[in-house]
């Protein structure tokens, strides 16, 4: 694992905020020269700290409406099992997050994001039900986004 300073945390910090900062804007922030400061970032992506850049867009501004977060319960625990149900999740473009919990009556938690509830049917009845090993769906349905945050603590 990479050992992290106080300059690289402003850097990822600052990265986070806006992966669009230019390097000259990100160098003059941190009070650092543009070389160094290229050559900070570019350790940080090929330790793989840095992930990918991404820009975020609005759900609702483009008519995804209803996000929902479903618990997935499946017939068997194997290894095969698991991974041929996260094969056919990943192809689902509504699936913005999927994750193996535990703790809970569900084997994988989904965040999902649609267009409207008839949509959302759709999705449950055309996809999730009829994938192998499914034997259970609890679906929740997201009122209002009270905190939703992509930078991670750094400190």
């Amino acid at each position: 694992m990479l050992k992290l300073d106080r300059t690289d945390k402003q850097i990822l910090q600052l990265m986070q905020e806006n992966a669009r900062i230019s390097n000259l804007e990100l160098a003059d922030s941190i009070g650092l020269s543009p070389t160094p400061c290229s050559r900070r970032v570019k350790r940080l992506e090929e330790s793989g700290i840095i992930d990918k850049h991404v820009t975020l867009l609005k759900s609702a501004k483009l008519g995804l409406n209803l996000t929902a977060m479903i618990g997935i319960s499946m017939d068997r625990h194997t290894p095969e099992r698991f991974e041929k149900f996260e094969a056919s999740i990943t192809a689902l473009p509504e699936v913005l997050e999927c994750l193996i919990v535990t703790g809970q009556s569900a084997d994988f938690l989904l965040k999902v994001v649609v267009r409207d509830m008839q949509h959302y049917e759709q999705f449950l009845l055309g996809h999730i039900t009829k994938l192998e090993g499914v034997t259970g769906v609890h679906s929740s349905f997201v009122l209002r986004e009270v905190v939703k945050k992509t930078a991670l603590p750094l400190d």
